[in-house]
Protein backbone atom coordinates (compact mmCIF):
# COMPACT_ATOMS: atom_id res chain seq x y z
CA UNK A 1 0.00 0.00 0.00
CA UNK A 2 1.30 3.42 -0.94
CA UNK A 3 1.24 6.23 1.60
CA UNK A 4 1.26 9.88 0.57
CA UNK A 5 2.96 12.84 2.21
CA UNK A 6 2.40 16.32 0.81
CA UNK A 7 4.30 19.58 1.27
CA UNK A 8 3.32 23.09 0.20
CA UNK A 9 6.39 24.86 -1.16
CA UNK A 10 7.51 28.16 -2.70
CA UNK A 11 5.67 31.50 -2.99
CA UNK A 12 3.45 29.81 -5.62
CA UNK A 13 2.17 27.36 -2.97
CA UNK A 14 2.79 24.22 -5.00
CA UNK A 15 2.10 20.73 -3.66
CA UNK A 16 5.09 18.40 -3.62
CA UNK A 17 4.35 14.72 -2.99
CA UNK A 18 6.29 11.79 -1.61
CA UNK A 19 4.80 8.35 -2.25
CA UNK A 20 6.26 5.51 -0.19
CA UNK A 21 5.60 1.84 0.47
CA UNK A 22 6.02 -0.52 3.42
CA UNK A 23 9.63 -1.15 2.41
CA UNK A 24 10.35 2.61 2.59
CA UNK A 25 11.02 2.93 -1.12
CA UNK A 26 9.73 6.31 -2.26
CA UNK A 27 9.00 8.41 -5.32
CA UNK A 28 9.29 12.20 -5.21
CA UNK A 29 6.77 13.97 -7.44
CA UNK A 30 7.09 17.62 -8.49
CA UNK A 31 9.68 18.83 -5.98
CA UNK A 32 8.77 22.49 -5.68
CA UNK A 33 11.17 23.25 -2.84
CA UNK A 34 12.61 26.68 -3.62
CA UNK A 35 14.09 28.01 -0.38
CA UNK A 36 16.80 26.24 1.61
CA UNK A 37 14.46 25.67 4.55
CA UNK A 38 12.03 23.91 2.21
CA UNK A 39 14.79 21.66 0.91
CA UNK A 40 15.75 20.95 4.52
CA UNK A 41 12.14 20.13 5.39
CA UNK A 42 11.91 17.62 2.55
CA UNK A 43 15.24 16.01 3.45
CA UNK A 44 14.31 15.89 7.14
CA UNK A 45 11.13 13.98 6.38
CA UNK A 46 12.97 11.51 4.14
CA UNK A 47 15.60 10.93 6.84
CA UNK A 48 13.08 10.83 9.68
CA UNK A 49 10.99 8.18 7.90
CA UNK A 50 14.12 6.31 6.73
CA UNK A 51 12.91 6.53 3.13
CA UNK A 52 14.90 5.41 0.10
CA UNK A 53 14.24 7.67 -2.92
CA UNK A 54 13.94 5.56 -6.07
CA UNK A 55 12.20 7.86 -8.60
CA UNK A 56 11.91 11.53 -9.46
CA UNK A 57 8.71 12.30 -11.39
CA UNK A 58 7.24 15.49 -12.85
CA UNK A 59 3.56 15.73 -13.73
CA UNK A 60 4.60 18.71 -15.87
CA UNK A 61 7.45 21.18 -16.00
CA UNK A 62 6.16 24.65 -15.14
CA UNK A 63 8.66 26.39 -12.90
CA UNK A 64 6.87 25.85 -9.57
CA UNK A 65 6.90 22.08 -10.08
CA UNK A 66 10.58 21.82 -11.02
CA UNK A 67 12.38 24.17 -8.62
CA UNK A 68 13.82 21.21 -6.71
CA UNK A 69 14.53 18.81 -9.58
CA UNK A 70 18.26 19.49 -9.72
CA UNK A 71 18.62 19.39 -5.94
CA UNK A 72 16.77 16.08 -5.55
CA UNK A 73 18.45 14.51 -8.55
CA UNK A 74 21.94 15.33 -7.32
CA UNK A 75 21.19 14.49 -3.69
CA UNK A 76 19.88 11.00 -4.45
CA UNK A 77 21.32 10.21 -7.87
CA UNK A 78 17.94 10.12 -9.61
CA UNK A 79 17.07 10.56 -13.28
CA UNK A 80 14.08 12.76 -14.06
CA UNK A 81 10.95 11.08 -15.47
CA UNK A 82 8.77 13.32 -17.69
CA UNK A 83 6.73 13.11 -20.87
CA UNK A 84 8.80 14.02 -23.91
CA UNK A 85 6.42 16.87 -24.80
CA UNK A 86 7.36 18.62 -21.55
CA UNK A 87 11.01 19.06 -22.48
CA UNK A 88 10.42 22.50 -24.10
CA UNK A 89 8.48 23.59 -21.02
CA UNK A 90 11.34 22.51 -18.76
CA UNK A 91 13.87 24.30 -20.98
CA UNK A 92 11.85 27.52 -20.67
CA UNK A 93 11.40 27.27 -16.89
CA UNK A 94 14.50 29.32 -15.88
CA UNK A 95 13.41 32.21 -18.12
CA UNK A 96 9.96 31.97 -16.58
CA UNK A 97 11.59 32.07 -13.15
CA UNK A 98 13.32 35.32 -13.97
CA UNK A 99 10.00 36.84 -15.04
CA UNK A 100 8.55 35.95 -11.63
CA UNK A 101 11.72 37.07 -9.83
CA UNK A 102 12.32 33.44 -8.81
CA UNK A 103 15.68 32.47 -10.36
CA UNK A 104 16.76 28.86 -9.93
CA UNK A 105 19.17 26.24 -11.27
CA UNK A 106 17.40 23.96 -13.72
CA UNK A 107 17.82 20.20 -14.03
CA UNK A 108 20.42 19.33 -16.68
CA UNK A 109 20.70 15.54 -16.42
CA UNK A 110 19.44 12.66 -18.50
CA UNK A 111 15.75 11.86 -18.96
CA UNK A 112 13.46 8.89 -18.80
CA UNK A 113 10.52 9.71 -21.05
CA UNK A 114 7.21 8.29 -19.88
CA UNK A 115 4.43 7.30 -22.28
CA UNK A 116 0.65 7.20 -22.01
CA UNK A 117 -0.72 4.08 -20.27
CA UNK A 118 2.76 2.99 -19.19
CA UNK A 119 2.96 1.23 -15.81
CA UNK A 120 5.75 2.33 -13.49
CA UNK A 121 6.61 0.38 -10.37
CA UNK A 122 7.73 1.35 -6.89
CA UNK A 123 8.57 -2.05 -5.48
CA UNK A 124 5.40 -4.08 -5.97
CA UNK A 125 3.17 -1.00 -6.23
CA UNK A 126 2.13 0.26 -9.64
CA UNK A 127 1.28 3.70 -11.00
CA UNK A 128 -0.41 4.08 -14.36
CA UNK A 129 0.80 6.99 -16.46
CA UNK A 130 -2.14 8.93 -17.90
CA UNK A 131 -1.46 11.63 -20.48
CA UNK A 132 -3.62 14.64 -19.54
CA UNK A 133 -2.45 17.57 -21.71
CA UNK A 134 -4.03 21.00 -21.91
CA UNK A 135 -2.49 22.88 -19.00
CA UNK A 136 0.79 22.03 -20.70
CA UNK A 137 1.51 19.82 -23.74
CA UNK A 138 2.83 16.75 -21.93
CA UNK A 139 1.07 16.90 -18.56
CA UNK A 140 0.82 13.53 -16.85
CA UNK A 141 -1.35 12.14 -14.08
CA UNK A 142 -0.21 9.17 -11.99
CA UNK A 143 -2.98 6.73 -11.04
CA UNK A 144 -2.83 3.99 -8.43
CA UNK A 145 -5.82 1.72 -9.01
CA UNK A 146 -5.27 -0.44 -5.94
CA UNK A 147 -5.03 2.47 -3.50
CA UNK A 148 -7.64 4.55 -5.34
CA UNK A 149 -5.83 7.83 -5.88
CA UNK A 150 -4.48 9.94 -8.72
CA UNK A 151 -1.79 12.64 -8.69
CA UNK A 152 -3.26 15.05 -11.22
CA UNK A 153 -0.68 17.82 -11.36
CA UNK A 154 -2.35 21.04 -12.52
CA UNK A 155 -4.98 19.37 -14.69
CA UNK A 156 -7.78 19.07 -12.10
CA UNK A 157 -8.32 20.88 -8.81
CA UNK A 158 -11.01 21.07 -6.17
CA UNK A 159 -13.85 22.86 -8.05
CA UNK A 160 -11.43 24.11 -10.69
CA UNK A 161 -9.09 23.20 -13.54
CA UNK A 162 -5.61 24.23 -14.58
CA UNK A 163 -5.09 27.54 -16.31
CA UNK A 164 -4.61 27.37 -20.06
CA UNK A 165 -3.41 30.90 -20.84
CA UNK A 166 0.26 29.96 -20.41
CA UNK A 167 2.45 29.15 -23.44
CA UNK A 168 1.46 25.83 -25.06
CA UNK A 169 -1.72 25.58 -23.00
CA UNK A 170 -5.05 24.76 -24.64
CA UNK A 171 -8.46 24.94 -22.94
CA UNK A 172 -10.32 22.51 -25.19
CA UNK A 173 -7.53 19.95 -24.87
CA UNK A 174 -7.61 20.19 -21.07
CA UNK A 175 -11.39 19.76 -20.91
CA UNK A 176 -11.08 16.71 -23.17
CA UNK A 177 -8.31 15.26 -21.00
CA UNK A 178 -10.36 15.59 -17.85
CA UNK A 179 -13.60 14.31 -19.36
CA UNK A 180 -12.08 11.33 -21.16
CA UNK A 181 -9.16 10.34 -18.93
CA UNK A 182 -9.70 11.52 -15.36
CA UNK A 183 -13.50 11.36 -15.20
CA UNK A 184 -13.32 7.77 -16.45
CA UNK A 185 -11.69 6.78 -13.14
CA UNK A 186 -13.89 5.43 -10.31
CA UNK A 187 -15.77 8.12 -8.42
CA UNK A 188 -14.13 7.29 -5.09
CA UNK A 189 -10.66 7.95 -6.52
CA UNK A 190 -8.91 10.62 -4.44
CA UNK A 191 -7.39 13.46 -6.45
CA UNK A 192 -4.15 14.99 -5.21
CA UNK A 193 -3.64 18.22 -7.16
CA UNK A 194 -0.67 20.44 -7.81
CA UNK A 195 -2.21 23.18 -5.68
CA UNK A 196 -4.85 23.26 -2.96
CA UNK A 197 -6.65 20.49 -1.07
CA UNK A 198 -7.48 16.98 -2.20
CA UNK A 199 -10.85 16.06 -3.71
CA UNK A 200 -12.39 13.03 -5.45
CA UNK A 201 -13.31 12.23 -9.03
CA UNK A 202 -16.95 11.82 -8.02
CA UNK A 203 -17.08 15.21 -6.33
CA UNK A 204 -15.59 16.95 -9.33
CA UNK A 205 -17.89 15.22 -11.81
CA UNK A 206 -20.85 16.39 -9.72
CA UNK A 207 -19.77 19.85 -8.62
CA UNK A 208 -16.91 21.22 -10.71
CA UNK A 209 -18.34 24.37 -12.40
CA UNK A 210 -16.27 23.81 -15.55
CA UNK A 211 -18.29 20.70 -16.40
Amino acid sequence: MLKIKSFEFSPIQENTYILYNEFNDCAIIDPGCYYDNEKDELLHYIKQMDLKPKMLLNTHCHLDHVFGNKFISEKFGLTLHIHENEKPVLDFAPASGLMYNLPFDNYTGEFIFLTDNEMIKLGEDELKVILTPGHSPGSLSFYCERDKFVISGDALFLRSIGRTDLPLGDHDTLIKSIRERLFSLPGETKVYSGHGPETTIGNEKAENPFF
